[in-house]
């Protein structure tokens, strides 16, 4: 890939968000679609975190990243800060990686 090439992807990307909103303006949206578009970055997130933890290339593997993750999901769901959580799921990927 050229330096051309992506710099006229980033051109695209940028005229598409001021587009967006050269179009939109000042009007206010629906409370229904405001409401649905306040999830989506949150179901993005979720999709990757499925999608990285499960695959490997173009093959489904469960491994120490199944239990990692477990990890932090229960130390998220106990409401844990957001240092623990990510040190507790990391720990347990890396402990279980090097007992295998």
């Amino acid at each position: 890939m050229s330096w051309a090439f992506i710099l006229l992807l980033a051109a695209g990307a940028y005229s598409l968000k001021l587009l967006g909103a050269v179009l939109v303006g000042q009007r206010t949206m629906p409370a229904v679609l405001e409401r649905t578009l306040m999830l989506i970055p949150a179901a993005l997130l979720a999709g990757l975190i499925t999608k990285d933890t499960f695959t490997t290339g173009q093959d489904i593997v469960i491994d120490a990243r199944l239990a990692g993750v477990s990890v932090a999901i229960f130390a998220t769901w106990r409401k844990m800060p957001l240092a623990v959580v990510i040190v507790l799921g990391v720990g347990t990927t890396a402990a279980l990686r090097a007992l295998s």
